[in-house]
């Protein structure tokens, strides 16, 4: 099931983020920034316990950011990463938002959504405050992609879906 979180699930999220912060491949996260953006993230949730969870930042009046997006290894590949990145992005639809942006290592799972690839150097000055607290600053590795919403011609997550897989 996802929901929106809740500060009861702050824990549960602090631990699934620095599980990958450990491996380097997401931003170490305090308990206290979760409970302060605790409203920014998604849960995926089965009998009771946090199988994944996403953030959606808003950033400024037509930009946001999909963040912390983090699914227990033994359940990846199962498009549970997909369906909070959904969530997100129906959200930043719901709220206006026209961009919304990641920096990641995973380009495919990215653009299997409708996102494409960008220079990080293209995104305002804003994004980079967390990247501060990053072990790999200034040697970042990760891409930037991004995906405008709404519009005449945005595809559906559905129909995007079927192209990823061949079938449309």
């Amino acid at each position: 099931m996802i929901r929106k979180a809740v500060l009861r699930d702050a824990q549960a999220i602090h631990d699934l983020i620095n599980l990958y912060a450990r491996k380097e491949l997401l931003l170490p996260r305090s308990l206290a920034s979760i409970y302060e953006h605790i409203r920014d993230f998604w849960i995926y949730e089965e009998e009771g316990k946090i199988i994944a969870c996403c953030a959606l930042q808003v950033l400024w009046e037509d930009l946001a950011e999909v963040r912390s997006l983090a699914v227990l290894p033994e359940r990846r590949g199962k498009g549970i990463g997909r369906r909070l990145v959904s969530a997100c992005l129906e959200e930043a639809r719901q709220l206006g938002v026209k961009k919304v942006f990641s920096l990641t290592y995973e380009r495919e799972f990215f653009e299997s959504l409708g996102f494409r690839e960008i220079k990080k150097e293209t995104l305002p000055q804003k994004v980079w405050t967390d990247c501060v607290n990053c072990p790999k600053l200034p040697t970042c590795d990760e891409i930037a992609v991004i995906r405008e919403i709404g519009g005449n011609g945005e595809r559906t997550l559905e129909e995007l879906q079927r192209l990823h897989e061949g079938k449309g």
